[in-house]
């Protein structure tokens, strides 16, 4: 389904595809890469494109000439000829023609290839004709440039050759940080979760950490909410009002409404304008607010409340969080476990894949779980699905994904109180049941599972009209690791 791209391997996955469209239309390597590129290397959406539309129309929109070799030949039948771009004399053999027809010196398409490579447009350099879109020959571009600049020529390739990652949907950089120079390549579902060799698990739509079931948008604006901290600012918009001398924030320690900021600067609580010093528990002196303003209650009132909404969520996200933590700390403790019971040689411990069994699928809910919740915010929220839903159909959609939600927190809270327990000191009986209720607790977990899965694909995103939010697939035995491409 998915294969590791190392550097090694690069420029075979690359011939792989070339070679494929260059045998079918019968083209030379240069113009099959540009067919791909052009159609960021969707090899199935270039031969469509062929049947369908024919070669005509494909080479015109790729940007491949269509003229014979004998037409280009005969313009260089003669012997000199003027440059149109800096209108010497130059002899044909320092002047080049390209496949479009269009003849110039050798000089100027070296300094105009040099400009193309230099600004990142290696990809696709056009010929340097008014209004010709045709796309040069790659072979000329680098014998030119390296006879000026070989290490800009050495770029030229490895942006040639790099454009099968950059320009392709299929295939995506691994995110590591260090990079470990991988790339991964996808046969299918664009929205899916993979692994890398390096061990790296990622969304492969987005390439930010798997997030299922979030969708990419989901977690991509939750990460960005917990990171600028826009709930302090929130918090103090809503508990703080702004001195109009200096514009600090000031909140209010008591009961009357003249405050008065560090800056010795007094003003009204109500309204934010500067007053003087003297005041009564009724009025200022000098100063009326005028009139009560029912929409700055309003205004307040749906700030504290998306405040505390926000919290509810985080809060028990990052609990969650903080747990997948500790229970890295637990495998090492279930690994010490282990040895203990092979060396007791006890029957009943010949086979102890059922503790690292338990651990995997305890890590993976536990995540899961964690994701849940900022799908949750914004599933329930009026930010993304604000005209998807009633009001009274979110009450029962949250109803009832909350119902799946808690159940598969709760079974795994069950898991992981149970793999805690010191069963390396158990034999016989003691060891057999709590095997068994480790496996059995591992399935009704996966089931579970698969149970919020279901309801958020079905029950929550199905029904919605214009649904662009698609999470990736429940993987029950996890993300399976890439494989080594051939």
């Amino acid at each position: 389904m998915f294969e590791v791209i190392r550097q090694e391997s690069l420029l075979a996955a690359q011939k792989e595809d070339l070679q494929r469209v260059m045998e079918l239309l019968s083209l030379r390597e240069h113009h099959a890469r540009t067919l791909l590129i052009h159609y960021r290397w969707n090899v199935d959406r270039v031969f469509t494109e062929f049947a369908e539309r024919g070669e005509e129309w494909l080479y015109k929109t790729t940007g491949l000439p269509v003229k014979s070799s004998q037409n280009l030949d005969n313009s260089m039948s003669t012997p000199e000829i003027t440059c149109e771009i800096c209108f010497d004399e130059v002899p044909s053999r320092d002047s080049t023609v390209m496949e479009c027809g269009h003849h110039f010196c050798n000089n100027c398409w070296t300094e105009h290839f040099i400009v193309k490579i230099n600004e990142g447009q290696s990809r696709r350099i056009t010929c340097m004709a008014h209004k010709c879109y045709a796309i040069c020959d790659e072979e000329i571009v680098r014998n030119l440039v390296s006879l000026r600049d070989p290490d800009l020529a050495e770029k030229f390739d490895r942006f040639l050759l790099e454009s099968y990652i950059d320009d392709n949907t299929r295939v995506k950089w691994c995110p590591s940080i260090p990079h470990c120079g991988n790339a991964i390549r996808v046969d299918d579902d664009e929205y899916r979760e993979v692994e890398c060799a390096c061990g790296i698990e990622f969304c492969f739509s987005c390439t930010s950490e798997a997030h299922s079931p979030c969708s990419c948008l989901m977690w991509e604006s939750w990460s960005k909410k917990c990171e600028d901290e826009s709930e302090t600012v929130n918090w103090i918009s809503t508990n703080t009002k702004s001195c109009p001398k200096c514009h600090k924030p000031v909140e209010k320690d008591g009961g009357c409404n003249l405050v008065r900021c560090v800056c010795k600067q007094p003003f009204c609580w109500l309204c934010g304008e500067a007053t003087g010093l003297d005041h009564t528990w009724t009025s200022i002196a000098g100063h009326t607010c005028g009139s009560y303003k029912e929409d700055e209650k309003d205004k307040v009132e749906k700030a504290r409340q998306q405040l505390f909404r926000y919290t509810h969520y985080f809060n028990r996200y990052k609990a969650h969080r903080d747990s997948l933590k500790l229970e890295t700390d637990l495998k090492n403790r279930l690994q010490e476990k282990i040895v203990i019971l092979e060396d007791k040689k006890d029957p009943t411990s010949v086979d102890l894949s059922w503790v690292t069994n338990g651990f995997n699928r305890l890590f993976r809910s536990r995540k899961i779980i964690s994701y849940s919740y900022p799908f949750a915010y914004y599933m329930f929220g009026d930010i993304l699905f604000k005209d998807g839903m009633t009001k009274r159909q979110r009450e029962l959609k949250q109803s009832l994904f909350e119902e799946q939600q808690q159940q598969l927190e709760a079974m795994t809270e069950r898991l992981s109180l149970f793999l805690e327990e010191p069963f390396s000191s158990y034999s016989g009986d003691q060891l057999s049941e709590i095997r068994y209720k480790i496996v059995n607790l591992s399935r009704v977990t996966d089931d579970y599972c698969k149970r919020l899965y279901d309801c958020i694909e079905n029950d929550l995103l199905g029904p919605l009209q214009h649904v662009t939010q698609i999470i990736a697939p429940y993987r029950s035995n996890g993300l399976e690791k890439a494989s080594e491409l051939n």
